[in-house]
């Protein structure tokens, strides 16, 4: 059978991969909102949803560095990676040990071509229709009820030291554009450094401290508070703004909490 991933790649499978290594966090909760707990054999040390699955299956490090005797041990059918959180020196040490399948995210479309070719690649169809509907029917409410709201101006940090911020052509700008929000810096690209003196991020209504990659908490706000009294400054589930797998169910739920910061 030869099936294709996101990169255009084609994938030569014998049969219906029994064995599988995630190297991705969100496809690895995909996995098991698709029914298919029992044939993930490996996890990274950052797949921690569902919590109890890495005291359940071998992890094999992390999505940046694993531990490749651990992966040829499992003996796995199928690897799943992604192109961005996964090097390129990976997939190539990972290539002789087994077929691989690469995800490359940028907008909810490619989301729901993601879990559909999921659903085929391990014959859970149905399954991926079902979340895929979720999704959809989710999105479709929750646009609807903010469709007159005001779009404030969020800067969305991702990192500290340096400070940096998510800008256009990312999965997290087109997650704040559908929580009813404009991307301070959407005029820059990917994942820039900034200084807090920046003029864009003084520009901004509100800012978004989000709980990954870098683990912001409450201890953070008070340094931003001294220079931005004036701003609404909160701390976000990075999770619902980032994931682009099932967990984006519980997305739009979410984004209704944050409403009421406009």
């Amino acid at each position: 059978m030869t099936y294709k991933d996101q990169l255009n790649r084609e994938i030569q499978l014998k049969k219906t991969p029994k064995r599988i290594v995630s190297l991705v966090p969100s496809q690895t909760e995909l996995l098991v909102d698709l029914g298919l707990e029992e044939s993930v054999v490996g996890v990274t040390k950052f797949c921690t949803h569902p919590k109890h699955l890495r005291m359940s299956k071998t992890v094999i490090g992390g999505t940046k560095q694993i531990k490749l005797q651990k992966i040829i041990d499992l003996q796995p059918d199928i690897i799943l990676c992604n192109k961005e959180e996964n090097t390129k020196e990976i997939i190539e040490v990972l290539e002789g040990v087994a077929p691989i399948h690469i995800s490359d995210i940028y907008n909810l479309e490619d989301c729901f071509e993601l879990i559909k070719m999921y659903g085929e690649l391990f014959k859970v169809e149905n399954s991926a229709s079902i979340i895929i509907s979720n999704i959809q029917n989710e999105r479709e409410q929750f646009q609807d009820e903010i469709k007159n709201q005001p779009k404030p101006k969020v800067s969305y940090f991702i990192w500290k030291k340096p400070w940096m911020v998510a800008a256009s052509n990312t999965f997290i700008d087109v997650m704040l554009a559908e929580a009813g929000f404009v991307n301070a810096f959407k005029e820059e690209l990917r994942y820039p450094e900034i200084s807090l003196d920046n003029s864009t991020l003084n520009q901004s209504d509100i800012i978004f401290l989000s709980s990954e990659p870098f683990p912001f908490k409450d201890i953070h706000i008070p340094e931003l508070e001294d220079r931005f009294s004036k701003k609404i400054i909160k701390i976000v589930d990075g999770e619902l703004f980032s994931w682009y797998g099932s967990r984006l169910q519980k997305s739009y739920g979410y984004f209704k909490t944050l409403q009421n910061l406009k």
